[in-house]
């Protein structure tokens, strides 16, 4: 992780080694509050800062690039002779990079990686039970880095790709908890400036992900964040007010990806990419493990990639073969109507999760009568909509559905066509375009 505690430079300057160590000893929300004081978020960012997606080659490339130099000058791994730190995590559809570009230059960058069959890479170490069952989806955010040339100018990376981050989980990404591994010298940051809760109190001493460094775990509740940041600065002028400044502000130099649909992921990675990256330029995927192997082939299934994956062991080819359907993650508000036994009509409002060819999961705020049929209307889009009978099958706990479809329109046939027929979001743009072609 970049070294946030950069941001507090003007706190370290202030207080030499005896006032330090006094410093020290105040109670803990003291030294937070202090920390807060000196917050520096330009509310009005230089336009030559840009912040989107990763998604070209040259971005991508320039991420890793600057992830690597400075995973190499903190320890955190050894130098790789790509010069770029890439893992299996950064191959997948369901992690998303992010970049600020800064002139057309890459100087910031974190990725996103939402729970997959791979898991998260903190889980092998860290226990995730509490946060699973506060319900919501869970993204560790990983590989953060920020060009040398703007570490000591405050938060003018951080923070505005902080934003982002933020924005894209709640709007795009559908994620309501994140959570981080950090070194211990720089938990205290996260704790006193951005609110993360420890996982716990005992360190990691060895973790390898990051090449044996110590490790602390701390999660944010998204949810629970805006009333948190508006309590500590709202009072605040401007510049030190991280919670207009995550929450209200409005910033122009933050490029969100371009979506049809409700899809929840940004997959950008094409057979050439993902060759280019995990087998030419490293050997990501020949180190991977026989199961792992196996889980990317169930990931990636289309002809299109079978080249550029790793070999599989003997016996391993039929077990990719027995994977259950492909479900795809979602966010499409919906509409069920169903006719009572006394002939009533009654409406409830559903929020689609998970889709596949077969049926949907919905969640539901009121109850929904079990293997009962009506009709559900379904926004795809803001501009796309299916109205399909369905019945509920099964509930699960938190108001979970199961729905079984009967038979689907066009708009929805084509649509999960797309999303079977291809694997990253221009795929799904460019395959749906004749959508409206009833």
């Amino acid at each position: 992780m970049v070294r946030i505690r950069k941001l507090i430079l003007p706190v370290r300057k202030m207080l030499g080694g005896t006032l330090r160590k006094l410093f020290n000893f105040l109670p803990r929300e003291r030294r937070f509050a202090v920390y807060r004081n000196f917050v520096d978020c330009d509310p009005a960012p230089d336009e030559r800062l840009v912040l989107k997606i990763a998604e070209t080659k040259e971005e991508l490339e320039a991420c890793f690039t600057l992830l690597h130099d400075a995973y190499v000058g903190s320890g955190f791994m050894k130098p790789h002779p790509s010069g770029m730190r890439v893992t299996i995590y950064h191959a997948l559809p369901t992690t998303t990079t992010l970049c600020a570009k800064y002139d057309g230059q890459v100087v910031g960058t974190l990725s996103l990686i939402r729970e997959s069959v791979l898991g998260f890479p903190l889980q092998r170490i860290f226990d995730l039970t509490a946060i699973r069952e506060k319900k919501g989806n869970v993204a560790e955010v990983s590989a953060l880095a920020v060009h040398k040339r703007f570490r000591r100018t405050g938060g003018s990376i951080l923070f505005p790709l902080m934003k982002f981050m933020r924005e894209y989980c709640t709007s795009f990404f559908d994620v309501r908890h994140l959570v981080i591994a950090v070194n211990p010298s720089h938990i205290q940051m996260y704790e006193s400036l951005l609110f993360f809760q420890r996982l716990t109190q005992n360190v990691v001493e060895n973790y390898d992900f990051v090449n044996g460094a110590p490790a602390v775990g701390a999660t944010l509740d998204l949810r629970a964040a805006p009333e948190i940041f508006r309590k500590h600065y709202a009072s605040k002028p401007p510049r030190r007010n991280l919670h207009a400044f995550f929450w209200q502000l409005e910033m122009p130099n933050i490029k969100m990806p371009a979506r049809r649909f409700y899809t929840t992921n940004d997959p950008v990675l094409t057979p050439d990419l993902l060759d280019y990256f995990f087998n030419v330029r490293t050997s990501v995927f020949s180190e991977l493990s026989d199961r792992k192997k196996c889980l990317l082939h169930t990931i990636y299934d289309l002809p299109a990639y079978r080249a550029v994956l790793p070999v599989l062991a003997e016996g391993e080819q039929d077990r990719s073969v027995r994977r259950r359907h492909r479900r795809f993650s979602v966010r499409c508000p919906a509409r069920f109507s169903v006719v009572g036994a006394d002939g009533k009509e009654s409406k409830v409002s559903l929020e689609i999760v998970q889709l596949s060819r077969y049926g949907f999961q919905a969640h539901a705020l009121t109850a929904v009568p079990i293997d009962v049929w009506g009709e559900v209307t379904i926004q795809l889009g803001p501009a796309e909509v299916s109205r399909i009978q369905v019945s509920a099958s099964r509930e699960s706990s938190g108001g979970m559905y199961g729905f079984r479809l009967g038979e689907p329109d066009l708009i929805w046939r084509k649509f999960v066509n797309a999303l079977y027929s291809g694997s990253t979001h221009a795929d799904l743009e460019n395959a749906t375009r004749f959508m409206t072609d009833r």
